[in-house]
């Protein structure tokens, strides 16, 4: 594989400080991927990259994941620097650090065909990854190549933006809104928590319209500071309307300026200024919400304009604790948690009929326990008498049915799980936390397109939320749909890379090639390395290559570790790649005690299939669905 700069001579003339300092960002964007890809830099010439590769896939794979992310580099930041990239596959012959051969020439040839930003191939290249790949090509015919023998086919690769730019019209559905984070101009950079507030609660209205599907706030915040152009937003989150804004709040006045963009054509549909007192906030969302559904012509039910129209409280004391509470629930550090718990009871003190600050109550004490960071039958408690509380001010209030499926969640009680988590999403159907407990409900009982179907449609509410990413592409794999997990760790992997890497880690395992494997793994390790299962990862790869001694140290140090109960299943798959099943069963028997089998990987994962040929499999998956849902 060659990769060029596009007229980087000129752009050196013009300013020779500033494309030198564009190469360097280029080169560390770009090598990453291809030590991922399992790439061999062979040499840089100038501005040029020479790269080897074990297989024409791997290459092309690599070829896109780079020009994605100078792509996406050039419209968030308005970079200037373009690659071409020209691949052949061929004998070569090695001389010291470099190699040489006709195959090294033709792809050198083939490279300057390429369109700034585009990728071409030649046709044996073509040939070996047509059957392997959903990847688009395009033929340019035969080509006559500088001091070549003959002329070459050529193909150019058609890149996921032009795909996505043919398709945008029919796929951006103006019923999918997304509300991008509101910039914060009050004189106090304190108070950025109120208008990341205000984005949050603006979601939650718009979310309250059935005819809606709204992108979750987990989302959207990764767009925040920065410059993406609008349509580009609108394809990565798959909305056919953006809406951005600013928030100004100085003592009791607050100014809010909003306007809605149509993503496909770029085009502005209205902009609105509110100037009121922070009593009237809550009026300022309603308004919004209801701006949005009459300019997209949604009838909004008379019971959808009462819930938009209402008042989660009167104290705005209470609800500028709720706001601050909320943005540090959302940091997730213990902390952080313990504080936002402190100011939601405080909002709750303040005014005891916020229903939304008892959910909140909740959500911190679910967060707490599931994190060991307080006793679980504490953490039981606490939640069932906040949600009693928020459930009896509001009993249709969505987010309060979606907490009560955790808490069964936790409970195992499955059939409860299940029936609020529907019931939440009949109440909002923007929510994407519900999804994840028919998921886990599907998972156990067997039911594979459910179980994809629910991750799917969790993945398109929140589709930059690293945890769906990782599962999406997971599922994927497990199910046997290994050409589209390829694809979508190709088009994911620069919002989540470790989540990426970590399931190609596995998908290198399965397939035998445990060096790529251990490389995979590496760049794990190096972006996530305190995360529990990186341990367990290196573990089961020592233990398939049979370094018993090695494994058996993996899992000494997960022992060391501390991490609960949760730590029998790391144990027990180590001890499933050393074909010891009695320590495989004897883990999981303890992991099930603890309530916290990962069961989609127990039922599913292609690498534990011997287990699933033992006797004791259909005992041990009877007991897990005797018991309920698990983590």
């Amino acid at each position: 594989m060659f990769t060029d700069v596009v007229g980087f001579t000129k752009l050196a003339q013009g300013d020779e400080s500033e494309t030198i300092r564009l190469l360097e960002n280029q080169r560390r964007l770009v090598r990453p991927i291809l030590t991922s890809h399992g790439g061999r830099e062979i040499k840089t010439i100038g501005d040029a990259f020479l790269v080897e590769f074990q297989s024409a896939l791997d290459a092309v794979l690599c070829s896109v994941a780079v020009q994605q992310v100078m792509h996406d580099q050039k419209v968030a930041r308005a970079g200037t620097l373009s690659l071409r990239i020209g691949i052949h596959v061929g004998d070569v012959i090695e001389g010291g650090n470099d190699i040489l051969g006709d195959a090294v020439n033709i792809a050198s040839r083939i490279e300057p065909l390429a369109e700034p930003g585009g990728v071409c191939i030649s046709s044996q290249v073509h040939d070996q990854v047509i059957n392997k790949s959903d990847l688009p090509f395009v033929s340019l015919g035969q080509k006559p190549l500088k001091n070549v023998n003959g002329s070459v086919e050529v193909y150019k690769m058609v890149m996921p933006w032009e795909r996505e730019t043919a398709s945008a019209p029919a796929q951006l559905e103006r019923n999918r809104v997304a509300v991008l984070p509101f910039a914060n101009m009050s004189p106090d950079p304190e108070e950025g928590y109120f208008a990341d507030g205000m984005t949050e609660e603006i979601i939650t209205g718009l979310s309250k319209i059935r005819e809606l599907r709204v992108t979750s706030r987990t989302s959207v915040m990764h767009y925040k500071g920065q410059t993406k152009r609008i349509p580009e937003i609108g394809k990565e989150l798959s909305v056919g309307i953006v809406l951005e804004g600013s928030v100004r709040k100085a003592g009791n006045r607050v100014r809010v300026t909003v306007q809605m963009i149509d993503a496909v054509g770029d085009q502005h549909l209205w902009a609105e200024n509110y100037d009121r007192t922070l009593d009237d906030i809550f009026a300022v969302q309603s308004e919004i919400a209801e701006k949005v559904a009459g300019e997209l012509k949604v009838q909004l039910l008379q019971s959808e304009r009462k819930t938009i129209e209402e008042k989660s409280t009167e104290n705005m004391e209470a609800y500028s604790n709720f706001l601050r509470g909320r943005e540090l629930l959302r940091e997730g550090s213990e902390p952080s948690l313990w504080q936002a718990l402190r100011l939601f009871e405080k909002a709750v003190e303040l005014d005891p009929t916020f229903a939304r600050a008892h959910v909140a109550v909740t959500d911190c004490h679910l967060m707490l326990g599931n994190s060991a960071y307080e006793p679980r039958e504490a953490m039981i408690s606490a939640v069932k008498a906040s949600l009693q509380t928020a459930l009896r001010l509001n009993p249709d209030l969505a987010e309060a049915h979606a907490s009560l499926a955790q808490l069964h969640f936790n409970e195992d009680d499955d059939q409860g799980a299940t029936n609020e988590a529907r019931r939440a999403l009949e109440l909002n159907p923007s929510l994407s936390e519900p999804y994840l407990i028919l998921y886990e409900e599907a998972a156990i009982w067997g039911r594979t397109e459910e179980m994809v179907k629910a991750i799917e449609t969790a993945y398109r509410l929140d589709p930059v939320r690293s945890r769906y990413i990782g599962l999406l592409g997971s599922v994927y794999f497990w199910t046997g749909r290994e050409r589209e997990a390829l694809e979508h760790w190709r088009k994911t992997e620069h919002l989540a890379p470790a989540m990426t890497y970590r399931w190609m880690t596995d998908y290198y395992i399965l397939k035998g090639d445990l060096a790529k494997a251990r490389e995979y793994h590496a760049k794990v390790k190096e972006l996530r390395p305190t995360l529990p299962w990186v341990t367990y990862v290196g573990g089961f790869i020592d233990a398939t290559a049979g370094d018993r001694e090695k494994a058996l140290l993996a899992i000494k140090e997960i022992e060391e570790k501390n991490l609960g109960p949760v730590a029998y299943n790391f144990i027990a798959f180590i001890y499933h790649a050393l074909g010891d099943m009695d320590k495989y069963y004897e883990n999981v028997e303890k992991a099930l005690k603890g309530h916290v089998v990962i069961t989609s990987e127990f039922f599913y994962s292609p690498l534990l299939a011997k287990a699933r040929e033992d006797p004791r499999y259909l005992e041990m998956a009877q007991k897990i669905r005797e018991s309920g849902l698990k983590k």
